[in-house]
């Protein structure tokens, strides 16, 4: 079987539809149905249920999904090790952002792709939804998340970062003409919520009372995995939302004022990794970042 062919069967098992699953992949439908048909000819059983609403995957489909997990995974890591060796890079560390790619954050990747030149980086952003699963799981091997980190198989590394803090609102709400927002006012209005965060984690990010203890409600029809979202809640003038400083340089944004919040603490970014799982790399890397020092937005 093609390797091709096994992604085909792995992307349409979790996406259950093969529009989405032929947009994800770059390919046609009729790419994707010839694929799985091909599959299904050569096991003698359908994997997949089809009506004109919905796909499922059959008992066999199941099956064969879990038995072809470990073997895909395995099969890419070897190709991707290989395409990497062929351009001389003997490893390659990944690291996952929670704080948005700016170009401020540039200069550590750059100097330390700079003195491992036989290493290769990769820094995507990060949903924020089970992130420390990411590292837990192998899928990335150092995350840069906000303080207090917690976890007790977890190295805190040094501060990449420090920003203050901002609420963006819509351009129309009613706090919009304030030149700044103290926290006690958060109360007032629902926020966005990210499901899957420790309490102490969110708490960090946007306590749950106010400095008089009144609840910051976070409400469930903002629910999001993704700052686009939230930002779009925003500006929709559905909730505010509290953010660190930087977001303003990542977007543009005429329907959305930003706020100052002078008694929100500013935010600190840190270096974490799974601490079993510490190598030459990451230690490569926290070395660089702890010489060129944190910076602050």
């Amino acid at each position: 079987m093609e390797l091709r062919d096994i992604e085909i069967f792995l992307t349409l098992a979790e996406e259950l539809h093969f529009g989405r699953t032929a947009q994800r992949l770059h390919v046609s439908q009729a790419r994707v149905s010839q694929a799985i048909k091909k599959q299904e000819r050569r096991i003698g059983a359908e994997l997949f249920t089809r009506t004109s609403r919905t796909v499922s995957l059959t008992e066999v489909g199941r099956q064969f999904r879990e038995d072809l997990r470990p073997v895909y995974a395995g099969l890419h890591d070897s190709l991707q090790r290989a395409q990497l060796a062929a351009r001389g890079i003997t490893a390659q560390l990944r690291v996952s952002l929670m704080p948005f790619n700016v170009a401020d954050l540039h200069p550590y990747w750059k100097a330390f792709r700079a003195r491992y030149p036989h290493w290769g980086l990769q820094v995507r952003q990060a949903t924020y939804t089970d992130v420390f699963d990411q590292l837990r799981s192998g899928v990335m091997d150092v995350l840069v998340a906000w303080l207090p980190v917690e976890e007790p198989d977890f190295t805190v590394g040094p501060v990449l970062c420090t920003d203050s803090r901002i609420l963006a609102v819509a351009a129309d709400h009613r706090l919009a003409e304030r030149d700044t927002v103290p926290l006690e006012l958060f109360a007032d209005f629902p926020h966005g919520t990210v499901h899957g965060l420790p309490d102490y984690w969110e708490d960090g990010y946007l306590p749950f009372y106010t400095p008089r203890g009144r609840t910051i409600e976070r409400v469930e029809s903002a629910v999001s995995d993704t700052g686009d979202d939230l930002i779009n809640y925003v500006g929709m003038g559905e909730i505010i939302h509290a953010w660190p400083g930087h977001v303003t340089r990542h977007w543009g944004m005429r329907n959305i004022r930003w706020l100052p919040v002078p008694d929100l603490p500013p935010m600190h970014f840190v270096l974490v990794w799974r601490t079993e799982a510490e190598n030459d790399l990451i230690r490569a890397l926290a070395e660089t970042v702890r010489d060129l020092g944190a910076y602050r937005f």
